[in-house]
C-alpha cells in the first residue's frame, strides 16, 4: 500500500462514499482513503454534500499513511491555496480593549458590603416598618 501512496504525494482519485465526518475516496482499485471534514476545503464545512458528491473526481495530497491500519488521510484544501481573506485573517493583531471607566460612587449609594455588616440594618429596617403597619 505505502509503496504506492507516499506521504505528501498528489494524486486523483474518486469519491465512493461519504459520511458525516468525511468522504471516502478511491486511489486505485484496491486502495481507498479518507478526507476528512475538516480537510475538504479551507474554512467551515457544515455539510460534505454542499462541496461532494459520490462519483467525483478530484485531486488529494496525501497526508498519512498507516500500514499497520490500512489507513490513508487524504486532504483536499491541501492542494489548494489559501484564499487570501483568510491569510489576511490571521495576520490582523487582535484589538485591545479600552478599560471600563471607574465611577466614584453617588451620595446614599452604597458599595459592597457583607452580610454580618448588613444584617444589623435590616433588621432594624424590618421592625421600623411593623411599627409602621
Amino acid at each position: 500500500m505505502s509503496e504506492k501512496f507516499e506521504t505528501g504525494s498528489i494524486v486523483t482519485g474518486k469519491v465512493t462514499g461519504i459520511q458525516p465526518y468525511g468522504a471516502f475516496v478511491a486511489l486505485d482499485e484496491n486502495t481507498q482513503g479518507l478526507v476528512h471534514i475538516s480537510e475538504i476545503t479551507h474554512g467551515y464545512v457544515k455539510d460534505i454534500n454542499e462541496h461532494l458528491k459520490v462519483g467525483d473526481e478530484i485531486k488529494v495530497k496525501v497526508l498519512s499513511v498507516d500500514e499497520s491500519a490500512g489507513k490513508i488521510g487524504l486532504s483536499i484544501r491541501a492542494t489548494e491555496e489559501a484564499p487570501v481573506q483568510q491569510q489576511a485573517v490571521k495576520a490582523k493583531k487582535p484589538r485591545k480593549r479600552q478599560a471600563a471607566a471607574i465611577i466614584p460612587e453617588a451620595d446614599g449609594q452604597q458599595g459592597f458590603n457583607t452580610l454580618k455588616d448588613k444584617l444589623q440594618e435590616w433588621i432594624d429596617q424590618s421592625q421600623r416598618e411593623e411599627i409602621k403597619k
